[in-house]
């Protein structure tokens, strides 16, 4: 965007639900002596949590603004931006402004709007921010100008993760516990990690094997982060010695996305082992250049992903390039008995042995569970189409719905992912390689 920001020594970052109370305070306070505002305080809470962007201005742990818009395909409704009786004239409600264009230009949108009630304040601030107004009424719009950061995360085939996808992440908690606070808290929380000297993470590495939910904890972190999620498919770059061209124009483009979480799984293909050939360790040595530039991005996340860390070039995962490698590991017990519960539910309404279901797939992955619970949902489903005992499903009289049966059968038939063999490899590269 090309308007000029006012400082502020505020931080501005994605609202979460913990900063409701507070920000219907702002809101409150805001009005409270003006006309009362076109859309009704209800209608801003309710925006929240459908399709929305929110901000909130914080300092020193303490929320001074807050605003928040609705999204409609490519036009946005800015409904409510607030900031605190203390904090007016610091520049905060023009930080939350731009801060909220750049995010739905992000995004794809192509116009703002802003309905004011007639002599509101605001209108003179928005004419500041390239806001014009129309007709005889208090509205204003903005287009945004194409050849954005939204045309650019089309092209790279970006998305925004639906929001509590990290929290719905059944089991894994001891992945998911790790991940939280090394990685999510101090990017979402920068103000309150620069005060007490801790660096938010740039690049990220994780590692286990198969399976194991790797690229769903990537999404899950631009999910909690509310960031574009830009995956890059090494398969996908140009074959021969165009690969570390391919990368270097890959990254160039990445750079003009205002915040993203960059996901590279296998990320072997392009990092492994220099073992002499021109190819290899040309797109190594590429990527090894590339790696310090991203980092300087303050919004920028870059989570790789692979399946065999060992294989990876020494250069590539020393610290520097990557704040943390982290493991994500075959699930527990516990881990499998939750994501167990998880499908039951879904699935039937019988009072299902859990602990058989978690006896019988010790060397299952998440992804191996997932496999053998829709087989059991298809059976039961089979059952219920063919009803007059023609298939193998029909074995257990009388049922609908899946039974114990049906689930123990499609774990029978399920080949599971994991061996002794790579689960011992795992726990031996979690001791040469983790860093938490």
């Amino acid at each position: 965007m090309s308007s000029t920001r006012p400082a502020t020594t505020a931080h501005i970052r994605p609202f979460e639900p913990r900063d409701l109370d507070a920000a219907v305070a702002v809101w409150a306070e805001a009005t409270a002596d003006r006309q009362p505002a076109v859309f009704p305080l209800a209608d801003v809470v309710s925006a929240l949590g459908a399709e929305h962007m929110a901000l909130v201005a914080e300092r020193e742990g303490t929320l001074t603004g807050a605003a928040v818009a609705h999204l409609q395909q490519d036009h946005a409704w800015i409904l409510r931006i607030g900031v605190r009786s203390g904090a007016r004239g610091e520049g905060v409600g023009g930080a939350l402004l731009d801060a909220l264009v750049d995010g739905l230009a992000a995004r794809g949108v192509r116009r703002v709007s802003v309905l004011l009630p007639d002599g509101e304040a605001g209108a003179e601030a928005l004419g500041a921010h390239q806001f014009t107004r129309r007709g005889g009424v208090s509205y204003h719009h903005r287009e945004l100008s194409s050849g954005g950061s939204g045309d650019v995360l089309e092209r790279l085939g970006g998305m925004y993760v639906t929001p509590g996808l990290f929290e719905t992440l059944a089991g894994m908690e001891r992945e998911k516990d790790l991940i939280e606070r090394r990685v999510i808290l101090p990017l979402a929380r920068a103000e309150q990690a620069d005060r007490h000297g801790v660096r938010p993470p740039r690049a990220i590495i994780l590692f286990g094997p198969p399976g194991t939910g790797k690229t769903t904890f990537a999404k899950g972190v631009a999910s909690r982060l509310r960031w574009p999620f830009v995956e890059l498919f090494p398969s996908h770059l140009a074959v021969g010695g165009g690969q570390a061209a391919a990368l270097r124009e890959f990254f160039a483009s990445i750079v003009e996305i205002n915040e993203v979480v960059l996901f590279i799984d296998e990320v072997e293909e392009i990092a492994a082992i220099r073992d002499g050939r021109p190819v290899t360790h040309a797109v190594t040595n590429e990527l090894l250049k590339l790696i310090p530039a991203f980092r300087e991005r303050p919004r920028h996340l870059l989570v790789c992903a692979t399946n065999a860390i060992h294989s990876l070039d020494a250069a590539f995962i020393r610290p520097g390039r990557f704040d943390y490698v982290l493991p994500v590991g075959p699930p527990d017990e516990a881990a499998r008995a939750a994501i167990w519960r998880g499908y039951v539910a879904q699935i039937t309404d019988d009072d299902v042995d859990i602990d058989r279901l978690v006896d019988a797939t010790e060397l299952f992955t998440p992804a191996d569970i997932d496999f053998a619970a829709r087989k059991a949902a298809q059976a039961a489903f089979e059952r219920e189409v063919f009803g007059d005992g023609s298939t193998e499903c029909s074995l257990i009289p009388g049922s609908t719905r899946a039974a114990v049966d049906d689930f123990l059968r499609a774990i029978a038939d399920t080949r599971p992912t994991l061996t002794r063999a790579i689960v011992h490899e795992f726990e031996t590269d979690i001791d040469a390689y983790a860093r938490m």
